[in-house]
């Protein structure tokens, strides 16, 4: 039982005393180029995923 005190006291310590934690401007503009990149991803994946149901579908068709 005195591990698990003794790693609760060091976590915390550690958490508040050793760790720099990001402004708030930091994370909106992380935030903000994370959400940038999340719509192009699903632009690019949405462009794949419709050009190759247009050519499945004309490769159906020809059958």
């Amino acid at each position: 039982m005195e591990k698990i005190k003794v790693y609760i006291g060091e976590t915390t310590n550690e958490l508040f005393h050793k760790v720099s934690w990001p402004t708030w401007s930091e994370l909106q503009s992380s935030a903000i180029v994370v959400a940038i990149a999340s719509i192009i991803i699903a632009l690019i994946v949405f462009a794949m995923d419709f050009s190759f149901n247009k050519g499945m579908e004309a490769i159906y068709h020809l059958f």
